[in-house]
């Protein structure tokens, strides 16, 4: 039989602001650039194609260093 731990139940105000803070810009982070690198070459060149490309791989290489930024946001906002 598995026996699953118990959530916890107190979980302070200031750390639950912290995680939607750093939530939030992480967010931002991962769709901004990646978005205004694709409208950019799509109304720039009006090509469809290599804006979709170009900001689906900087969605990705923004995904890749997740963790590290992740860190960096909470240590600031800590």
């Amino acid at each position: 039989m598995i026996k699953f731990p118990k959530k916890k139940q107190n979980i302070s105000t200031e750390t639950l602001i912290n995680t939607i803070w750093v939530s939030t810009f992480l967010a931002m982070i991962f769709s901004i650039p990646p978005l205004a690198i694709f409208l950019g070459i799509y109304f720039g060149t009006g090509n469809l194609a290599v804006g979709a490309v170009l900001g689906f791989a900087m969605h990705f290489v923004i995904l890749a260093f997740s963790g590290k930024i992740s860190k960096f946001l909470t240590q600031i906002l800590s």
